[in-house]
């Protein structure tokens, strides 16, 4: 499948699939889409300073880096898993301006270790923040009451509904600890009730630019 990189409106980069006419992040905004779904309404959810983090699409790895970030400002403790099941390629990865767009120029190293690490192996990105990536498919994901926060970045139903069934929110439900939080950027209504079918208090908040709606999931 053609992949290109794209300029999104606020400036970032991101991936663009013609075929599907989908990308990776949101065309009216990359980095503003991952600070509103994901920081604001996922990692400030909580008042731990001490999180385990399952980010389901690691991608471009923008919103680990966001979160890496956020991390370091204000001294959380972070353990990271970001799940993806086909990796960007090194080109792709050179042509992503978040670093410069963060204005984050002191850390690019540490972006460029994040796609660097290898599979399926814990790493240390610095002194408060541990990652690791899992080269897997999302319907292979059998983790039990291990996240605080689950950062749902597949790709939209429209294209892989197969992702966003009862059947996925199920596996999500149970890899996730008691109060923990779920947050994506969809607010469809079978995604919605696929989630509360498995057991989920979900509550629709204002989405980012270019969206009206977000969900956020609670297991309570």
């Amino acid at each position: 499948m053609k992949r290109e990189i794209i300029i999104t409106a606020d400036g970032s980069t991101t991936i663009h699939m013609p075929e599907w006419n989908e990308q990776y992040h949101s065309k009216h905004g990359a980095i503003q889409e991952a600070f509103h779904v994901f920081i604001k309404n996922g990692l400030e959810a909580h008042n731990s300073p001490h999180l385990s983090i399952l980010e389901i699409g690691f991608g471009t790895g923008l919103n680990c880096f966001i979160t890496f970030l956020e991390a370091a400002k204000k001294n959380l403790q972070i353990d990271y898993v970001g799940v993806e099941a086909y990796p960007i390629q090194e080109d792709e990865i050179l042509q992503l301006n978040y670093v410069t767009e963060l204005e984050s120029r002191n850390y690019a190293h540490k972006f460029e270790e994040m796609h660097l690490f290898p599979w399926n192996e814990k790493q240390q990105v610095h002194d408060n923040f541990f990652l690791t990536k899992r080269q897997q498919l999302i319907k292979d994901v059998s983790d039990i009451d291990a996240f605080d926060l689950v950062y749902f970045d597949a790709f939209g139903a429209r294209v892989q509904p197969e992702l966003w069934t009862e059947e996925i929110f199920q596996k999500m439900y149970a890899s996730m600890k008691k109060n923990g939080v779920l947050v994506t950027y969809s607010a469809k209504g079978s995604v919605r009730r696929a989630m509360q079918a498995v057991g989920f208090k979900v509550t629709r908040l204002p989405g980012p630019p270019g969206k009206r709606e977000m969900l956020q999931a609670i297991k309570e």
